[in-house]
């Protein structure tokens, strides 16, 4: 083979090495950037999670719930604003005391609520939360935004409905430096209308995430729910989880969608809550 045209393969055979390297480089780099923009509550994504959890060791029975809930997402760009438009809906399915057992006030099951432990299982929809949070597009180190949150009483079932129209405000803030997506969103509701035979509804919730991002799309993380019923009795109105997990996003086909395996253990918590539970998401990501 003659010196020339051989060098000329040598090349070629480096320049489509280095081409294919850099492209797979991008490829990954463009991987955990979806991933990061999966885990940013204020991303301009649209996105549809259904977060499945499993509450083990509710009331004096020690039951089990399981509640499957949908949370879709979708921004709105509004002038040098956007609008970030969140649902809760929750579906819960709990196992029966074995016996009734009187609660002062609801006890929390994630974004759902329990306000009955009696005999017998039970199914239904609980009742749905809108939160809207306007964010500025230009950042800075720290994204931010600003709204409210309003609880409508949507439940099908009895026991998981509050019988209770509520609003209050709500704040998330989070920040992304390297592989770390990291943040906190807050929020309190008033009931303001509803059944009057009902409870009122004073409660608080606040949420951090801790997101680290590693190779292939995984990624560790913890994102517990902290609530607590103001209207309950003094020493019985927190649940604090703790705990974390693990997951990943995978792309099928054009699809990206993002994993997530956690389980998290109520160091404190009200009288009747959960012990710990189990939560497994998936996400679906629709860029634009």
């Amino acid at each position: 083979m003659p010196y020339k045209k051989r060098n000329n393969q040598i090349a070629t055979i480096l320049l489509s090495s280095l081409f294919l390297l850099l492209f797979s480089h991008q490829l990954i780099l463009a991987e955990e950037n979806m991933a990061k923009q999966s885990q940013n509550p204020l991303g301009t994504i649209i996105s549809s999670p259904f977060e499945n959890n499993v509450y083990f060791g509710i009331g004096p029975s020690d039951a089990t719930a399981y509640a499957l809930t949908w949370k879709p997402v979708y921004p709105v760009s509004i002038g040098d604003w956007n609008l970030i438009n969140r649902f809760i809906v929750p579906a819960i399915y709990s196992e029966g005391q074995n016996e009734d057992t009187q609660l002062d006030s609801s006890i929390d099951v994630g974004n759902g609520s329990i306000t009955e432990l009696i005999t017998g299982s039970a199914f239904g929809l609980a009742d749905i939360t809108y939160t809207a949070y306007l964010s500025p597009k230009k950042a800075a180190s720290w994204i931010w935004g600003i709204g409210g949150a309003l609880t409508l009483p949507t439940a099908t079932e009895d026991r998981y409905s509050s019988d209770k129209w509520s609003a209050g405000p709500a704040f998330v803030a989070l920040t992304m430096p390297g592989n770390w997506v990291t943040g906190f969103l807050i929020q309190n509701v008033w009931s303001f209308a509803g059944e009057s035979y009902a409870a009122d509804v004073n409660k608080f919730l606040f949420q951090y995430f801790i997101n680290y991002n590693m190779e292939n799309g995984w990624y560790l993380s913890s994102s517990p729910i902290i609530t607590a019923n103001w209207e309950a009795d003094s020493g019985d109105q927190w649940t604090v989880p703790f705990g974390g997990g693990i997951g990943k996003l995978v792309k099928h086909g054009k699809l990206p969608v993002d994993y997530k395996l956690t389980a998290y253990w109520n160091a404190e918590r009200q009288e009747y809550a959960p012990d710990w539970n189990l939560q497994f998401t998936i996400k679906f990501l629709f860029p634009k």
